[in-house]
């Protein structure tokens, strides 16, 4: 009979082998996730599933696409609304968007944006400001079946009180109804908000970036990753950041013991945004 020390560290080879099987089968490389995370939520899929073993876990993946999926969901980060955290959008709305509004073409990249909403929140404000018809947003996540839903614009009508709330207290002023649709039980973004939104999945860890961009948002997203994956990440915000331009994380999230933080100085520190420093011609590698 083996010790808890035994299964403790068979477990611990079980989801190795499981981190080699997602890679392998479906080219997803959560080997530098915290193990910490990866473990929780591996085992609510378990349990959601009746399945009593990693080994199980890993023929269900091996064997079972659907289930892979639902495996996916649980391991990406999809938890979200619009205008989350309105202290922060207040400060994108009067701190960050009017340094940039003279600009001809602004260039944002949402980086692990789950179902969409603070992608629409940063068009709303685009549009407040009168500059959304001369900006991209590009929109992006590892999970292609959350970034599908994320095109259709299409939420619960019950979450449109508290994403008005939201709206009010990061200083909107309109109606915040006139941003969608109210159709049966749903809430339907109106076309205007996307028509500048280019959704596509998008992998942190193996996938180049999309050029140089104004503003990176990358929220809560980081705190998943272990030290060398954050570095990794943001050694590839550094590398698509214009000069000037602006990065954006979580509250409970920093970039000072990454090995590209001398590259940014801190903008808004409650907020986490960082401001890329401007580099001289042939500074910058």
């Amino acid at each position: 009979m083996s010790t808890p020390w035994e299964e403790a560290e068979n477990e611990s080879l079980e989801l190795r082998l499981l981190q080699e099987a997602i890679l392998l089968k479906y080219g997803y490389d959560f080997r530098d996730y915290s193990q910490a995370s990866l473990k929780r939520r591996v085992h609510l899929r378990m349990a959601a599933s009746s399945l009593s073993t990693v080994s199980e876990a890993i023929h269900r993946v091996l064997h079972d696409p659907d289930f892979f999926d639902l495996l996916l969901s649980d391991l990406s980060i999809n938890v979200t609304e619009m205008f989350r955290d309105p202290e922060f959008f207040r400060a994108i709305r009067d701190q960050v968007l009017p340094q940039l509004a003279g600009q001809p073409f602004l260039k944002i990249w949402h980086a692990g944006c789950a179902t969409g909403e603070e992608v629409y929140t940063m068009a709303v404000l685009l549009y407040e400001l009168g500059i959304l018809d001369r900006a991209k947003i590009f929109a992006t996540d590892i999970n292609r079946i959350v970034i599908a839903r994320a095109s259709e614009g299409v939420f619960p009508i019950e979450r449109m009180r508290s994403y008005t709330t939201n709206y009010q207290r990061a200083g909107g002023k309109k109606s915040f109804a006139d941003y969608y649709t109210a159709h049966y039980d749903s809430a339907v973004i109106k076309s205007f908000l996307k028509k500048n939104i280019i959704f596509a999945d998008h992998n942190l860890v193996s996938d180049a970036g999309f050029g140089e961009m104004d503003i990176i948002v990358c929220r809560n997203v980081l705190i998943y990753f272990n030290r060398d994956l954050q570095d990794r990440v943001v050694k590839l915000f550094s590398d698509n950041l214009s000069a000037g331009g602006f990065l954006c994380i979580g509250t409970r999230e920093s970039i000072r013991f990454t090995k590209a933080s001398a590259d940014f100085e801190t903008f808004n520190r409650v907020q986490r945004i960082y401001k890329y420093k401007r580099y001289t011609t042939g500074e910058k590698e």
